[in-house]
């Protein structure tokens, strides 16, 4: 069974300036990607705008991601929704089309209890035989998967990591120390990779990667060979765009990023994609950093 460690990018989903999907630019940073040394492609997360894609949108970044990628590293499926009907349907066509694994966020927009993310879980588990991320995302979804609710899934052996995206390190570390041992604890906050590795976890799933791939992959490689002083170096590094990426929609910022780097990945689709002149100040001024 796929154990998800490393730097795993939530590769973005470039686009045309009229917001249709650019496959030729989608295949480029995939490659970018790969050669950078990253460990794993998860297509369709937050970061690649798959909140505003069709199913058929959605099938189609599958399908290049899985194409081009080769089996080079493992591609990572986001086909989380809101009904449980719906996420096994799209995550059956994921494996039809060749994913390695599913990133699956809990149901969002609804009100659910512990119970019904265990059984939402649980269900898509026992219907899809494919290895699986939960997604835990509380500021999108409106709810926290508990620790004891992953512990609980940890008996399915197809339920193989999820990430943490809550920003509360308190959260990540119950992950850790009150789940099962094999069960892959993931950041999804970009300043923890670091701190998460040190606690016991096996990676991060960061957003960052998709501008900077070669400095999280050596914050992973450092961290391997126990020269945690130069990781914490390069992890203070991220601080600054960090920043920049809280003073709006995160993803049209790291698009924008990336277009000033000279990456043609076109805009976010609307409604976030334009971006107020402190921020393409800011990040005009932050991007000076890294070169």
């Amino acid at each position: 069974m796929l154990k998800p460690e490393g730097i795993i990018v939530p590769i973005i989903t470039p686009m045309t300036e009229d917001e249709e999907i650019n496959e030729k630019e989608l295949r480029n940073q995939i490659n970018r990607m790969i050669s950078s040394g990253i460990h794993g492609i998860f297509c369709l997360g937050t970061n690649g705008e798959s909140y505003a894609l069709s199913e058929g949108e959605k099938l189609r970044v599958i399908e290049i991601t899985v194409e081009e990628t080769a089996k080079r590293v493992p591609v990572y499926a986001g086909t989380g929704c809101i009904s449980t009907r719906e996420t096994i349907r799209l995550s059956l066509k994921a494996k039809q089309l060749g994913a390695d694994a599913l990133s699956i966020l809990s149901p969002y927009y609804v009100a659910v209890t512990q119970d019904d993310i265990y059984n939402y879980f649980a269900e898509i588990a026992e219907s899809v035989d494919l290895p699986i991320v939960l997604y835990n995302i509380p500021a999108r979804t409106g709810n926290n998967i508990d620790y004891k609710t992953v512990a609980r899934l940890s008996k399915y052996q197809n339920i193989v990591g999820i990430k943490d995206s809550s920003g509360n390190f308190d959260n990540t570390l119950r992950y850790i120390e009150d789940t099962d041992e094999r069960i892959s604890v993931l950041s999804g906050n970009d300043s923890l990779i670091l701190w998460t590795l040190l606690a016991g976890g096996n990676g991060a799933i960061a957003g960052t990667a998709n501008l900077f791939p070669e400095l999280l992959v050596e914050i992973y490689r450092l961290w391997q060979k126990g020269e945690i002083k130069k990781a914490n170096e390069l992890q203070k590094k991220l601080r600054p765009f960090r920043d920049v990426m809280k003073m709006g929609n995160p993803n049209s910022v790291v698009k924008r990023a990336m277009n000033l780097l000279g990456y043609n990945v076109g805009p976010a689709r609307r409604p976030v994609s334009s971006l107020s002149p402190k921020i393409e100040e800011e990040l005009e001024r932050v991007l000076k950093l890294y070169k």
